[in-house]
């Protein structure tokens, strides 16, 4: 059947995800409590048994880069790996990457002793896939390019590339991310295409591309030599509808795109109902992280209800609803966490250092007591006082601080932020 060789992007500066993304790549950002979000490409992979993976890296990529090395070990004899590319600087070229297609050109080098075909993933989305089953219809449709795609509703097109496919599913106009409404109106599907190929509309209107696709390595290397387009979905696509087969995979189950704080947010509380559209519980496709070897959690006196608690959390007496909690995490007596996001802690504090601070001393590692936390993301290592309350009292859409930050109505507390007692945001 022949072999794949993946190659995973690792973003741009990730302004949108911004502060999550201040000291850290897109893909290193922490999702579902324990895991990074390269951990689902990477893990997609290994069950798919794609062995040869390479991560191109450009911002903030020291965690990414750690992350990495520490979790994804291949054993002498296996012969798989998963290289890191970073952006450098060259006799070819002095620049930074300019967008995906010009993150793969400038690592083509890498490339010449890869498998015959290579997959192109992104580093910042939710899904589980079988790459097999989508490189098997890629070698049945004897095709040069294939795209992942899924339906989606007429409100969402604006957002994705959207494409027009024949009945045997090449793949005939594409337009990224289309505005005005005669662009719209051109792409729409009608139900029976969606009943070709063996889809419910259920009321979507278009087809995206899912930013996944398979290259035959010769037409990769012949696209991305012979032209200095930047982009995938906005150049590369498009031009080789003219001179390449290209073909259509069509994917109906949970995908989401990771690149916005909206999106970040709301894809957690999904994963807090009693049957997701996406878990990690699955048994025979689990996803793979960093193996910590972290304690079970501690829980005395709380009440919590529809939530996530990671490993090596200690819960003194609070009220938890509808929230993820991160590994490590520390909340104390008389807190009220609700619809939140808590990321936990890289490390404990030990009880001695806990008892030792005065009050000129910033708060413990952690949540104090007697705190109020809505709608909120606390990111890694965040200090939070006594009786502080982030509740967004002016119901404010978007705001800068200096130790907060408020995106979409979300109050997000950066990395090792410190709230002062009494604060209330």
């Amino acid at each position: 059947m022949g072999a794949l060789t993946a190659v995973i992007l690792g973003g741009g500066q990730g302004t949108r995800l911004d502060p999550l993304t201040r000291h850290r790549a897109k893909p290193a950002v922490p999702i579902g409590g324990k895991f990074r979000l390269i951990d689902i490409p990477i893990s997609n992979c290994l069950h798919s048994n794609v062995r040869h993976i390479f991560v191109l890296t450009q911002f903030n990529t020291e965690s990414l880069h750690r992350h990495i090395t520490n979790t994804y070990r291949f054993d002498t004899f296996s012969k798989g790996y998963v290289r890191i590319l970073a952006a450098q600087q060259t006799a070819e070229s002095q620049d930074w990457y300019q967008g995906t297609a010009d993150a793969v050109r400038k690592n083509l080098r890498y490339l010449k002793h890869a498998d015959d075909h290579i997959i192109i993933l992104s580093g910042d989305h939710l899904y589980r896939m079988d790459y097999q089953n989508f490189f098997e219809h890629h070698l049945n449709q004897k095709a040069d390019i294939s795209i992942a795609v899924k339906p989606i509703y007429t409100h969402e097109a604006s957002e994705f590339g959207v494409l027009k496919t024949d009945k045997h599913g090449t793949i005939t106009d594409f337009f990224e991310k289309p505005n005005d409404p005669e662009t719209l109106d051109k792409y729409k599907i009608d139900n029976e295409t969606f009943k070709t190929f063996n889809l419910d509309a259920s009321g979507r209107t278009h087809v995206a591309s899912m930013g996944i696709y398979i290259f035959k390595k010769e037409a990769l290397f012949d696209l991305l030599e012979s032209t200095d387009f930047e982009d995938f979905g906005r150049e590369v696509i498009p031009s080789s509808l003219k001179t390449s087969k290209v073909s259509a995979y069509f994917f109906d189950g949970y995908w989401e795109d990771i690149g916005t704080m909206r999106a970040f947010f709301d894809a957690h509380f999904e994963l807090t109902k009693p049957v997701p559209r996406f878990n990690f519980y699955d048994e025979k496709f689990p996803f793979f992280t960093n193996p910590r070897f972290l304690p079970p959690s501690k829980i005395y006196n709380c009440q919590i209800n529809q939530s996530i608690i990671s490993e090596g959390s200690i819960l003194l007496g609070s009220i938890i609803e509808n929230s993820v909690v991160g590994i490590r995490s520390f909340i104390d007596e008389g807190t009220f966490v609700q619809r939140s996001i808590i990321m936990g802690n890289t490390l404990y504090e030990s009880v001695e250092q806990r008892n030792s601070r005065t009050e000129n001393d910033p708060p413990n590692l952690g949540i104090g007591h007697n705190c109020i936390i809505r709608n909120a993301i606390v990111d890694l290592d965040a200090r939070i006082g006594n009786n502080v309350q982030l509740v967004n009292k002016d119901n404010k859409d978007h705001e800068d601080a200096e130790n907060y930050t408020i995106r979409d109505g979300i109050i997000i507390i950066p990395k090792g932020a410190i709230i002062p007692d009494n604060m209330s945001i």
